[in-house]
């Protein structure tokens, strides 16, 4: 889980520091085409901008999220699920570092987005912001799949296509003989 966590949270600040020092803000570097593009802008709410005049709630939000990964690692046994809070926590941890420690103030800080595929969504997003989605594929995958956090699978039992009857076609009476469900038989015996 600290390898997903470290190398998503890695990549995330990193690139962030070289957008914030070659670029400037608002500026469009067509990287493949229109298809690519970086674009540098300040978030101060969520995703789509939503919420902006909330920021100091998202701050708190991301903090109660990694608090919450870091007690519940120890629960966690399977690699692909170390792998998905890994990167969750990685994630959010890189946009709580932009809340926490960039312009305007402490705590209400923006958040730098600048990967720009308008012709897949129509969102301005970073690197920590595709880690969250991820590990939100991810747990979506493996929820499916019915892995537990111990890396098992979940067996569900057969429901059995016998008919009904057969279940009940014999049976032992009170006095332990047998006895059959269908009426020919019981005729006979």
């Amino acid at each position: 889980m600290a390898g997903a966590a470290v190398a998503a949270y890695g990549l995330d600040q990193t690139s962030k520091f070289l957008v914030v020092s070659n670029l400037t803000e608002g500026e469009i570097v067509p990287v493949l085409g229109s298809a690519l593009q970086w674009q540098f802008v300040r978030n101060p709410g969520a995703a789509f901008s939503l919420a902006s005049g909330m920021t100091w709630i998202f701050t708190i939000l991301a903090a109660a999220v990694i608090t919450f990964i870091v007690w519940f690692a120890r629960r966690i046994r399977s690699i692909a699920w170390a792998v998905v809070f890994g990167l969750l926590l990685g994630g959010v941890l890189g946009n709580l570092t932009d809340r926490l420690l960039r312009e305007p103030s402490f705590g209400l800080g923006h958040v730098v987005d600048f990967i720009s595929t308008p012709w897949f969504i129509p969102a301005i997003y970073n690197f920590a912001d595709i880690a969250i989605v991820s590990s939100m594929v991810l747990f979506m995958i493996l929820t499916i799949r019915g892995v537990g956090l111990d890396g098992n699978r979940e067996v569900k039992a057969k429901v059995s296509t016998a008919a009904p009857e057969a279940a009940t076609s014999d049976a032992a009476t009170s006095d332990g003989r047998a006895f059959s469900a269908s009426p020919e038989l019981a005729r006979e015996s």
